[in-house]
């Protein structure tokens, strides 16, 4: 490491992989069906951090902050318009454990809806929790569905987000 960077912070992945923080990272949000798409842009305007929002063509999205993007409604769309923008250091908030896998690689970080922050320790473990999901439900059986959001949930993911932000700005 030279010494114009010595003194910059470091974040470490699980696998031991470093993230340095860049001067400037911005939050992609997959936000078709995100239900924190206000907290995100609050916080994100208080901490002066872009934000941009993919949403695919039957949706409707202005928030007066974010810049939107919008895409066409073939499957998986969104996904690939929002991981070919990640850059190393940036924050995105997704429900989808796929890509959130793919921002991972990317060295970016993911957070989902609830303040789960996807890690290289959890993915694989999610991934297959989804896999056999679906296994079950195309042989015919169910499998239940997320509980009704509440007000605590909003609050867990606000702070979680908060803690990803903070870990993303660099010391001054």
């Amino acid at each position: 490491m030279d010494a114009k960077n010595e003194d910059k912070p470091r974040i470490e992945t699980a696998k031991g992989r470093e993230i340095a923080p860049r001067e400037t990272f911005k939050i992609l949000v997959d936000a078709d069906a995100c239900p924190v798409k206000e907290i995100v842009v609050r916080m994100a305007r208080r901490h002066s951090i872009p934000v941009v929002m993919l949403i695919d063509t039957s949706h409707e999205l202005h928030d007066g902050y974010s810049t939107v993007i919008t895409v066409d409604t073939m499957r998986d769309g969104v996904d690939f318009a929002l991981v070919s923008r990640v850059e190393p250091g940036d924050v995105v908030v997704t429900q989808d454990y796929g890509l959130a896998a793919m921002v991972l690689g990317k060295r970016g970080r993911a957070i989902n809806q609830n303040g789960l922050v996807y890690s290289d320790d959890n993915i694989d473990g999610l991934l297959m929790s989804r896999h056999i999901g679906q296994k079950i439900r195309r042989a015919g059986g169910r499998t239940k569905g997320p509980a009704k959001r509440t007000e605590a949930d909003d609050a867990c993911f606000e702070e979680a987000f908060m803690r990803l932000i903070e870990a993303s700005h660099p010391v001054a």
